[in-house]
């Protein structure tokens, strides 16, 4: 329920304009449409358009925002989006934190630090609204297309039915000018949790709905809370079962209020009754002005398979989770970022198709992850049994005396990459000694090198890392030029990339995650696991 209009940040990002497709007499054939225009579609054609594989989106809407939705970006969605070009506005609006403290009734149980090393480029979060993480994704997107990247946004051309073939897909779209048809090597549903490509296909999730209903109120005003996210289990103020806060560009403030299950949502959202919730909370002497508000309820669930032939689904059209922990649009970017690099390679003819089928099979083990750290932090926060509130209540109580049981505390698990652990494209360690944080399938951690940060030097493609040691600044293997990068190891280096070894080698994909490690260079052992990471065993 929208109150102000100020989330009408990307209203028309990408008005209706007459398509060429529309007036062809055959249909006319895309390497990639992507359905959805909210950040994991855009992102997506941004990734594909950047490799230069000319990319469609298609969107029922012209780019408007309402609510501010997703509102925590982490580290890795920051890295992720540096890569794209767009980080730096993010950073520059976004509300930068890296504490957390949570609370008992009116007691601190303990406070904690996301990111407590230095050498990162980026923090552990920002808070920003999700229309301004939309519309700075769009504004790279126009400059990328100004810079010849062969990106095309649609916006009111909504997907009304699709045909899959085996080698492409014929889509039929309608438009204010009336509808029209074209096909797609590839495509690529970014459409949101109530996907209609989804359904389309006859296809639906799998997992859990959380039988408990959350209130959302985003209010301006001038407190002294500081920069930080407040948890509150059985809070003081009698406002929910539990409660949540924390600060957003533009003096924003974004409370979630825990309200049980059994409840009158059409009560609930009368400005009296949310107002009356915030008196409680805030006291009687802080003025503030209602922003937008809503309730929702919650699941974890995804889809069997995220690949389906000639169709690939990302983000909240394949999975969802509880927004405790901030998982939904971090995962979603994480999805991109695997799928991208893949999707280029398939259509430049350098992988094979089944290099797809690792897209599935990685980012579903990604989904589980955070499906289970999702599902944890919800039944922490809301206990289903007398015993289980027992129990919760006897950690937290612990928790403010003892280090031993803070871990147990569960106030959302905050968002942290995937580790593929175990997956096909992984090549067995052999750095022995190596930090664990870097084994392969790990994403790369950042480091201070020279002037600037690593994961700057590793940028997009494949890179040969060594550390410590001198490998070849260029190789040529699986039709690809492999590019070498040799750094001096330095305190933060030494500790997230050697660990006890004396030197090491990396290979690190597209994605920055770690695909094999070894002591030593050797060309015949690199080509292997090259090959291995882009399905060419």
């Amino acid at each position: 329920m929208p109150l102000d209009d100020r989330y009408q940040l990307a209203f028309k990002l990408y008005p209706y304009e007459h398509s060429s497709d529309q007036d062809a007499t055959t249909p006319v054939r895309h390497p990639v449409v992507v359905v959805g225009g909210g950040p994991i579609g855009v992102a997506t054609a941004l990734d594909l358009g950047l490799q230069g594989i000319p990319v469609v989106l298609l969107d029922d809407h012209e780019g408007v925002g309402q609510g501010s939705r997703a509102i925590c970006f982490a580290k890795r969605t920051l890295e992720i989006a540096h890569r794209y070009g767009c980080a730096q506005p993010m950073l520059d609006k976004g509300v930068v934190w890296n504490l957390g403290k949570v609370f008992h009734d009116d007691r601190q149980v303990y406070e904690f630090n996301l990111l407590p090393e230095k050498g990162h480029h980026f923090p552990a979060f920002i808070n920003l609204q999700q229309p301004y993480f939309e519309r700075f994704l769009v504004e790279r997107v126009r400059e990328a297309q100004a810079a010849g990247a062969p990106i095309e946004l649609r916006g009111k051309n909504r997907l009304d039915s699709f045909e899959v073939h085996d080698d492409h897909v014929v889509l039929d779209v309608s438009t204010p000018d009336g509808p029209y048809r074209i096909e797609a090597d590839w495509l690529i549903g970014c459409d949101g949790a109530s996907s209609p490509l989804r359904k389309m296909m006859g296809l639906d999730f799998e997992g859990r709905v959380f039988e408990d209903n959350f209130l959302i109120a985003d209010i301006t005003m001038k407190a002294d809370f500081p920069t930080e996210r407040w948890f509150w289990f059985e809070p003081h103020f009698k406002s929910g079962d539990s409660a949540l806060l924390h600060k957003q560009p533009d003096g924003v403030w974004r409370i979630d209020f825990q309200l049980g299950w059994d409840i009158d949502r059409k009560e609930e959202l009368k400005e009296e009754n949310i107002r009356r919730r915030l008196d409680a909370m805030l006291g009687p002497d802080v003025d503030y002005e209602l922003v937008w508000t809503s309730i929702y309820t919650f699941q974890c669930r995804r889809m069997k398979k995220f690949r389906h032939g000639r169709v690939i689904f990302a983000g909240d059209a394949a999975h969802q989770v509880s927004p405790f922990g901030a998982r939904g649009a971090n995962s979603g970017i994480q999805d991109v970022d695997n799928l991208g690099w893949k999707l280029g390679l398939v259509l430049k003819g350098t992988a094979p198709e089944c290099l797809l089928d690792s897209y599935d099979v990685e980012r579903r083990h990604g989904a589980d992850e955070n499906i289970l750290n999702s599902s944890r932090s919800t039944d922490f926060i809301t206990p289903k049994s007398k015993i289980s509130h027992v129990f919760r209540n006897a950690v937290l109580d612990l928790a403010q005396y003892h280090t031993f049981a803070r871990p147990l505390v569960n106030s959302g698990r905050l968002s942290v990459p995937c580790i593929y652990d175990d997956l096909p494209l992984n090549t067995h360690d052999a750095l022995p000694g190596g930090p664990a944080r870097t084994r392969p399938g790990a994403p790369c951690p950042d480091a201070p090198l020279g002037q600037g940060f690593l994961l700057d030097h590793l940028g997009g493609d494949f890179v040969l890392l060594g550390v410590g040691c001198v490998v070849p600044e260029q190789i040529e293997v699986e039709g690809m030029t492999l590019r070498g990068l040799s750094v001096t190891a330095n305190t933060e280096i030494n500790d997230r990339y050697l660990g006890d070894a004396t030197q090491a080698v990396y290979l690190i994909r597209p994605d920055q995650h770690v695909a094999a490690r070894w002591h030593a260079f050797d060309e015949n052992l690199v080509r292997v696991a090259l090959a291995r990471s882009i399905g060419k065993d």
